[in-house]
């Protein structure tokens, strides 16, 4: 059931509360009339009060989605998406050279997976998918493809870096058009194996984001690069991160700067003690 269905059994909930809230109202007051005005005008304005309240839940609850979910379909001649995504992050997505659905989910949520079928849905949509493209091509066969190239790349860390505890790097592209963006990755100029890349994720202006992540273990004097290609750049986009730059400083170096605080304190402390009892003894 889609949220937007969600808000309006809700608000078709409130709306039928609020109708039997105005009969047994109106019912009331032609009650009261018959019957010598039985209702006193403090509890009419009681009544009025109740219906001005569900009045407003009526409104409350007729408010924006609480959550918003998309499916995307897309191809080209030799790749293709199917993506599931809720609140922008994505759920699942088909693997068309494993020929499975992913679930890319983080393991402190309860995992959730779609109906069996689903991969098999995502293959047939991409036929149609493919139909569509040959027909879009003939019909906009003379207008020009828009290229748009990545509006930020960015580079860091999944976690707080603690030398020799794993972490993950994570590079993230934004604002290109069309998808995909290719990522590569280097330690200390060296090409790495082993990343991994999401599907692109449309933005709300058409263009997309895709995000590259590589595990890695901080140690003192690595250097990390990503290096983004797409159709609108001329030349490659890189992004480095400095692990010396970025890790945690000496240990030593907090508790010897927090004792030279303190000694200079104290001893300001000591001068002005001093400075104004010399005063005193001057005014006595």
């Amino acid at each position: 059931m889609s949220c937007e269905l969600c808000d309006w059994l809700l608000c078709v909930r409130a709306q039928l509360h609020f109708q039997s809230v105005t009969q047994r109202l109106s019912h009331t007051v032609r009650f009261t009339h018959t019957h010598t005005h039985s209702l006193t005008v403090r509890e009419l304005l009681m009544k009025m009060k109740e219906l001005l309240l569900f009045l407003s839940c009526v409104l409350c609850v007729s408010a924006d989605a609480q959550h918003s979910d998309i499916n995307i379909a897309g191809c080209s001649d030799s790749d293709g998406e199917y993506m599931y995504g809720l609140d922008g992050e994505e759920i699942a997505y088909a693997d068309f050279n494993k020929k499975e659905m992913i679930y890319p989910q983080p393991p402190f949520i309860d995992p959730m997976s779609y109906v069996e079928g689903t991969y098999e849905q995502a293959v047939g949509e991409q036929q149609i998918c493919k139909q569509n493209l040959q027909a879009a091509r003939k019909v906009m066969k003379d207008y020009p493809l828009e290229h748009d190239a990545p509006s930020a790349v960015m580079i860091y860390t999944r976690d707080e870096v603690e030398f020799g505890q794993e972490n993950t790097l994570i590079c993230h592209v934004t604002g290109f058009y069309p998808a995909p963006v290719n990522v590569s990755w280097t330690k200390n100029e060296q090409k790495v194996t082993g990343s991994s890349i999401n599907v692109p994720y449309p933005n709300k202006d058409g263009t997309f984001t895709q995000i590259s992540r590589l595990q890695f273990t901080p140690q003192l004097g690595d250097m990390y690069s990503c290096t983004v290609k797409h159709l609108a750049l001329t030349q490659p986009l890189t992004k480095i991160y400095d692990v010396q730059a970025s890790g945690q400083s000496d240990p030593g170096v907090g508790p010897a700067a927090f004792c030279g605080v303190g000694l200079t304190v104290g001893l300001l402390g000591v001068a002005a003690g001093t400075f104004f009892l010399i005063k005193g003894n001057e005014c006595s």
